[in-house]
């Protein structure tokens, strides 16, 4: 039988459990494939970034395949309408009896594999699918009543019982080598046309073996400091393994297999560091479990119904200071300016930013949520949808709506010297103590840096006054 073997968000030859499958049941040769969709990824907001990264990893991917005789082709059609017939297409053209390949979650990406498995299924090609972008298959994930979770902490306890029964599962190694076949790989581009913006290939390297190198190094140097240290922004406090997840360059189970070894056969307990690095990871799958249980999240809506009444600004030139850096609160201006330079930011900062884009400015979270997508390295809709809902308020487990974060009290807090304020606004580099935090009219004027585009003392009232009035479900505590 030959193969073909589709891959999406799972950019990596080891641990790969669609491929492994496929490696292991064809005797007739394996072919890969690749679909680049222009005009959906855009639809998805995905930005210059993302797209950069995907390509290089594509191209380093099919390096990799091409060690294991097995030639990668590539689909190009700019719509996923288009990707079934194109995918029966190279099926039949290269005498393919099977497609393999592992699931996702978001409801546009389900719609387009319900339509090629019926496509190819009524051609008499099987497709197979797997459980592979999480490590427990979150569709079994369920409450004593066979419902789905829609909140983190029991989600969390049933998850670490199930892992505790089942044990972690199998991490698969590389595949044996294929049968050569006559077939040579597509070249793929170095850029795509409507994603030609800005790109940091110096600050992420492509490709499994510099994944595994990032999670031998934060293991061995930083993850039994990780709870304490993750919320500083100026350390290097986290492991800087998102954008490898988010694209499958590196699979969650051999990220949990390796943090379980550092904390000496333990998923929970043991090391604060590697226990709470461990809780992130169910929070990755805890959101896909939402994407499937709540579908609407795929759709602009609200997880929690009741706020959808809530009256968000639009407020375009408040969105523009602040997704250019220029809202006048040096914190936040750092975060939105390392987002526009490195195509990442700091999780303490997402947080301390969502929430002043949406309580501060009450501006539509919709708006900083694709904001977000079209510059981080990292964009994984089902992460940031669920960050984003968690900072506005509307989301499961969310911040309560009369809590709002202080951006001041926030940056003395996570970074008391300022360091990383200095480092992407220089303009107040030359400030010191608390006036870095809050420069006062006169410092601001002589650093040339923008005035707050906010008065403070008047945002709580009107959130909760928002949510009280539109939200049938809102109450303040007493």
């Amino acid at each position: 039988m030959r193969s073909l073997v589709w891959f999406r968000s799972d950019l990596r030859t080891r641990d790969n459990t669609a491929l492994s499958h496929a490696c292991a049941r064809s005797d007739d040769g394996v072919i890969a494939v690749f679909a680049i969709c222009p005009k959906q990824w855009a639809a998805h907001d995905w930005g210059s970034m993302k797209v950069d990264f995907v390509l290089r990893n594509v191209r380093a991917l099919e390096e990799s395949l091409a060690a294991l005789n097995i030639p990668l082709k590539l689909i190009k059609t700019d719509h996923f309408e288009g990707v079934p017939r194109a995918m029966l297409r190279l099926a039949k053209h290269h005498g393919c009896h099977a497609l393999f390949f592992n699931e996702e979650y978001e409801v546009n990406e389900r719609r387009r594999d319900v339509e090629v498995t019926r496509l190819l299924e009524e051609d008499d090609i099987a497709v197979k699918t797997y459980t592979d972008q999480v490590i427990l298959d979150i569709r079994m994930i369920r409450t004593n009543a066979g419902g789905w979770y829609s909140k983190f902490t029991p989600f969390k306890r049933k998850w670490l019982s199930m892992l505790e029964e089942d044990g972690l599962p199998e991490i698969r190694p590389k595949p044996r080598r294929q049968k050569r076949l006559p077939i040579e790989s597509d070249e793929v581009p170095n850029a795509i046309r409507g994603f030609k913006g800005h790109t940091r290939p110096d600050l992420w390297d492509a490709g499994e073996a510099a994944a595994r190198r990032r999670l031998k190094n934060f293991v061995a140097k930083r993850i039994d400091s990780y709870d304490e240290a993750r919320d500083f922004p100026a350390m290097e406090g986290t492991s800087g393994l998102s954008p490898y997840l988010a694209t499958g360059v590196l699979s969650p189970r051999a990220c949990l297999e390796a943090a379980i070894v550092a904390n000496e056969g333990k998923a929970s307990g043991g090391s604060e560091g590697v226990a709470t690095w461990i809780s992130e990871l169910i929070w990755r799958e805890f959101y896909r479990h939402i994407l499937i249980g709540f579908p609407r999240i795929c759709m602009n809506r609200p997880f929690l119904e009741s706020t959808a009444g809530i009256p968000w600004r639009q407020d375009e030139q408040l969105f523009r200071a602040w997704c250019e850096g220029r809202t006048g609160f040096p914190i936040v201006d750092a975060a939105m300016r390392q987002l526009a330079k490195t195509g990442w930011m700091h999780n303490r900062l997402r947080m301390i930013v969502a929430m002043f884009l949406t309580k501060d400015l009450f501006n539509d979270w919709r708006w900083g949520e694709a904001h977000f997508m079209r510059h981080l390295v990292d964009g994984d809709f089902a992460s940031n949808n669920g960050g984003w809902q968690w900072s506005a308020s509307t989301g499961t487990d969310a911040a309560p709506y009369f809590r709002v974060f202080n951006p001041y009290s926030q940056s003395r807090r996570y970074g008391p010297d300022g360091e990383f304020i200095r480092r992407y606004v220089p303009e107040l580099a030359s400030l010191t103590g608390d006036a870095v935090h809050e420069p006062d009219e006169a410092q601001a004027r002589e650093a040339g840096y923008p005035m707050a585009i906010v008065d403070r003392t008047r945002t709580r009232d009107r959130v909760i006054k928002a949510f009280r009035k539109h939200s049938g479900k809102a109450r303040t505590r007493g």
